[in-house]
C-alpha cells in the first residue's frame, strides 16, 4: 500500500480551484477516495493502481491550470 500526499498550486482562497477539483476527480475515477485537506490532500492505493492514479492526477491538474504539483509517496502497511 502506498500513501500519496499532494498539493496543487495556485492556491485559491476559500475554495479549491478547477485544477484541484479535476485532479481529485481523476484520482476518484480509479475507484479511490481522496481525503481533502486545507494544506494537502491524500489517498492510499495498492502499487499497480497508485501509479496510474498519480499519472491521471498530474495530467488533469496541469490540464486545468495548475502551475505546480507537489507529490509525496510513502510505502505504508496495508
Amino acid at each position: 500500500m502506498i500513501r500519496v500526499e499532494f498539493t496543487i498550486e495556485p492556491f485559491i482562497e476559500g475554495r479549491p480551484g478547477p485544477h484541484v477539483l479535476a485532479a481529485i476527480a481523476a484520482v476518484e475515477s480509479h475507484g479511490l477516495t481522496v481525503e481533502f485537506g486545507p494544506f494537502a490532500s491524500e489517498f492510499r492505493a495498492d502499487d499497480p493502481t497508485v501509479f496510474s492514479a498519480v499519472s491521471s492526477l498530474i495530467s488533469e491538474a496541469y490540464g486545468n491550470g495548475a502551475t505546480h504539483v507537489n507529490i509525496h509517496l510513502e510505502k505504508v502497511a496495508s
